[in-house]
């Protein structure tokens, strides 16, 4: 029922968000362009910015979106297929410990996971290098997840991809594909993980039945917001909660690529919904809870890129409810991979390619406009 009720939601969000759109121009400045597939985006203390590309380069920005240096020291990445530098988050204590986290696809075409890395940034290079996380190896090169977030109490939240032909894995708690997990920043497990102690569990799994987690934010409540890819159909806004079981491969809404069905069901008990689906999927990208000035009319909304139909996605938050959505932008033909909110209240979004153009990334700035 839902799945058929989906459509007309999506195209009455659209028409209400053409009006939207009209009612708040934008104004988009490319802070840095010829990018190749940038990926992550973190804030420092005094305003400086850290970016990756996925080929494995590790950049210093000033706020302004300059780049100032590319740091050294950052740890080699398989770059392949879907695989590279990744992620990076800033410690909440950077002010005094000048921590960061980067996350990245390791090992060869044979045997690769998703690691997490920490390190001390010095000026322009990295020091005192330490992996805190590994995923088990499998061999796959796609699916990484390798999203960071950091939780109220200072734990480190990673998404974890199923590796797209592993996925029967998402549901076994003993293996870490297809979850999030959840550490300490020294890689140590939280004691009050939800499989702590269970037979057979790995400590570090915080939830799982999850496809490719390709965003991740906590709100300023603690409440933890993530997106992933579903397959032909089917991806996913979730509300992530210690323990739940978001469905994948058992409930989808989605279709397998040769268009039959991956399972008959489309919902299961004891299995987490999706706060939204999108069907078809719009390829999904980044993930940010909107706090500002600049756009009071989006205070409290997800941003949400999106990397198949080019777009980015205002969508309308009441509490844990979806009261629509605002598709802008579309005519950038743009690959929407991360958005993220400046301490100003500006949007910031990474672009992983534009009209499909070879080292076409870019930085942008959105703000209220003309």
């Amino acid at each position: 029922m839902v799945r058929r009720l989906l459509p007309a939601i999506v195209a009455w969000a659209a028409l209400a968000g053409a009006a939207h759109a009209d009612a708040t121009p934008l104004r988009v400045d490319v802070l840095l362009d010829h990018l190749e597939n940038p990926w992550g985006l973190a804030f420092l203390p005094d305003g400086r910015m850290l970016m990756t590309e996925r080929a494995g380069r590790l950049w210093l920005l000033d706020s302004g979106g300059k780049q100032l240096a590319q740091v050294k020291n950052v740890p080699p990445a398989l770059v392949l297929l879907q695989g590279g530098l990744f992620d990076v988050a800033v410690d909440p204590a950077f002010a005094s410990n000048s921590l960061v986290y980067l996350s990245l696809a390791h090992g060869t075409l044979a045997h690769n996971d998703t690691r997490v890395i920490r390190a001390r940034l010095a000026g322009d290079a990295l020091e005192d290098i330490k992996v805190i996380f590994d995923a088990k190896d499998k061999a796959t090169a796609v699916h990484f997840g390798a999203r960071l977030a950091l939780l109220p109490d200072g734990t480190l939240l990673v998404t974890v991809g199923e590796g797209a032909e592993y996925r029967e894995d998402a549901q076994r708690l003993g293996e870490m594909l297809g979850k999030i997990a959840r550490i300490d920043t020294d890689g140590s497990v939280p004691k009050d993980n939800p499989f702590v102690g269970k037979p057979g569990a790995d400590p570090r799994v915080y939830s799982y039945g999850h496809r490719n987690e390709q965003g991740l934010t906590v709100d300023t409540d603690g409440t933890i917001f993530e997106l992933e890819h579903g397959p032909m159909g089917g991806d996913e806004l979730n509300v992530i909660e210690p323990g739940k079981n978001y469905g994948w491969p058992i409930a989808t809404h989605g279709l397998d690529y040769t268009g039959g069905r991956i399972s008959p069901f489309e919902t299961y008990p004891g299995m987490t919904e999706p706060l939204l689906f999108w069907v078809p999927s719009p390829g999904i990208g980044g993930l940010a809870i909107y706090h500002g000035s600049m756009f009071p009319q989006w205070e409290g909304d997800a941003l949400v890129g999106a990397m198949g139909h080019q777009h980015l996605k205002v969508v309308d938050l009441r509490g844990r409810q979806v009261a629509g959505e605002v598709e802008l932008l579309e005519d950038r033909k743009a690959r929407f991979r991360q958005v993220k909110v400046a301490p100003d209240g500006a949007i910031l979004a990474l672009i992983d390619a534009v009209d499909g153009k070879e080292r076409s990334g870019q930085l942008l700035r959105i703000t209220p406009g003309p």
